[in-house]
């Protein structure tokens, strides 16, 4: 499995992961514990498989010119059914832009791709909690509504995740390329 990332400017890397970490001091949630070398992000695109040399290849060329750009957070929500708490920021045509140019640019390797990560589909979001009974899920609602005011941020970097390995209930996904945008 794998997952092409937006990461952000590291305020708001920071930001989000002492949410993380007070998620789990709070016995909230124990997502930061959840996925060894988790950084948050937003992800773009989904593969069950992928050719990474190549895929590799084709980021560095196509984000070699692609410039960093502002975002807003200022929405929590969460996804019926997933148990998952999440930061979104607001959509814009930049944004929308930038997520669309990814997949059509990379439309070759789409047979493999998880079609909620597609343009049209894609709710843009940052994980905060995930895997939360009812209760905790209001109280990490609760918590973090109380927390995060609206929030700037940058992207300001691309990634490429790779599942790496599955132990019960901690995942090793480690971040196996970056890419600096200008």
């Amino acid at each position: 499995m794998f997952w092409v990332t937006a990461q952000f400017d590291e305020e708001t890397e920071n930001l989000i992961k002492t949410i993380w970490k007070e998620l789990r001091d709070h016995s909230i949630s124990y997502y930061i514990d959840e996925v060894q070398d988790g950084r948050p992000h937003l992800t773009l695109a989904s593969y069950k498989e992928l050719d990474k040399e190549n895929y590799i290849k084709q980021m560095d060329i196509f984000y070699d010119d692609k410039k960093c750009f502002d975002i807003t957070f200022n929405h929590i929500g969460s996804f019926l059914n997933y148990n998952t708490l999440f930061l979104s920021p607001t959509a814009t045509k930049e944004l929308l832009d930038f997520h669309t140019h990814h997949h059509k640019h990379f439309k070759t390797f789409s047979t493999e791709a998880n079609e909620l990560y597609e343009p049209g589909q894609w709710i843009p979001h940052c994980t905060l909690a995930n895997k939360l009974e009812a209760d905790q899920l209001s109280k990490a609602f609760h918590y973090c509504v109380d927390r995060i005011g609206l929030t700037k941020g940058r992207i300001e970097e691309v990634g490429l995740i790779e599942l790496a390995k599955q132990d019960g209930d901690t995942m090793h996904a480690p971040l196996i390329y970056s890419k600096k945008l200008k």
